[in-house]
């Protein structure tokens, strides 16, 4: 639940190629041939999303990069979940904590 500022900042995953075509949007330019992958592998994986923060409310991990509030705390308090700004008039519903 953003606001209509923040849906312009909302990150775009793009789709990897399959490995065996050698996929182009490597930095390697893809998966060589008849490689050891014992030798050859790296510690760090490559994270599209990156890092993801603890929610300023309940500390527990956002869904979008670039997020201060989780999903969960947004809609229940009415704000948008990137900027903290009051979207949504909460005061008639009958929320439960859990």
């Amino acid at each position: 639940m953003v606001c209509d500022k923040c849906e312009a900042k909302l990150a775009k995953i793009v789709t990897p190629d399959p490995w065996k075509s050698g996929a182009r949007n490597t930095t390697e330019g893809g998966r060589k041939i008849n490689e050891n992958k014992a030798l050859t592998s790296s510690k760090e994986r490559f994270n599209p999303i990156g890092e993801l923060r603890p929610c300023r409310i309940c500390r527990s991990k956002t869904h979008q990069k670039g997020a201060y509030y989780c999903q969960a705390c947004a809609y229940k308090k009415g704000i948008c979940a990137m900027c903290g700004k009051k979207i949504l008039n909460t005061k008639g519903y009958r929320q439960s904590s859990t």
